[in-house]
């Protein structure tokens, strides 16, 4: 298992890679603060999923440093890279604490997300580097994409495959029975 890297110093957010990304790939930073995430977050205590765009497939969007996210996310996803899916654990005070804690999480709660960072863009209105970089960040969206949809396809077809041979094995089962009984004993 990778390191575990205590990113505020006091065991507040605690980051371990569980994908690392190319060692080329974007990372935020001013001109790129926008991030696209998949994460799914759970309760240190009872590994309760209380949140994840996994189910719907779904790309959550926030602006790096704006306040809109825990101080958690602020802090780990400027260390990541595009690519990279980071197990993130922060205490409460990192996390939702008191104030603005939703209604069905507790704000002394512990929490683990785990966190894909899918891309980084630039505010609306800023301009790109070139219009090649967003280019490329829309092919690698829809090559993960592609990706997904196969893998999840070759899942499907491994399934059926061992429909079939449940079912041959059954019926073979059922011809064997059919041939005893019919004289052609030893």
């Amino acid at each position: 298992m990778a390191d575990t890297i205590d990113l505020t110093g006091d065991g507040g957010v605690l980051k371990t890679i569980v994908r690392r990304a190319k060692a080329d790939a974007l990372a935020p930073s001013e001109s790129l603060p926008l991030l696209d995430v998949h994460y799914e977050g759970t309760f240190a205590e009872t590994g309760e999923v209380f949140d994840t765009t996994h189910e719907d497939n779904t790309i959550f969007t926030f602006e790096l440093g704006s306040g809109t996210v825990i101080k958690a996310w602020d802090v780990a996803l400027k260390t990541m890279k595009v690519g990279e899916v980071a197990r993130i654990t922060c205490k409460p005070e990192y996390g939702y604490g008191s104030a603005g804690s939703p209604p069905d999480i507790p704000p002394d709660a512990s929490l683990i997300f785990e966190v894909e960072l899918v891309a980084c863009r630039p505010r609306k209105g800023s301009s790109l580097s070139s219009a090649s970089d967003e280019r490329a960040r829309l092919d690698e969206l829809k090559k993960q994409r592609e990706a997904a949809a196969a893998v999840k396809e070759e899942e499907k077809k491994k399934r059926e495959e061992a429909k079939a041979a449940a079912a041959a094995r059954v019926q073979a089962k059922l011809d064997a029975k059919k041939g005893k009984g019919k004289g052609k004993g030893k």
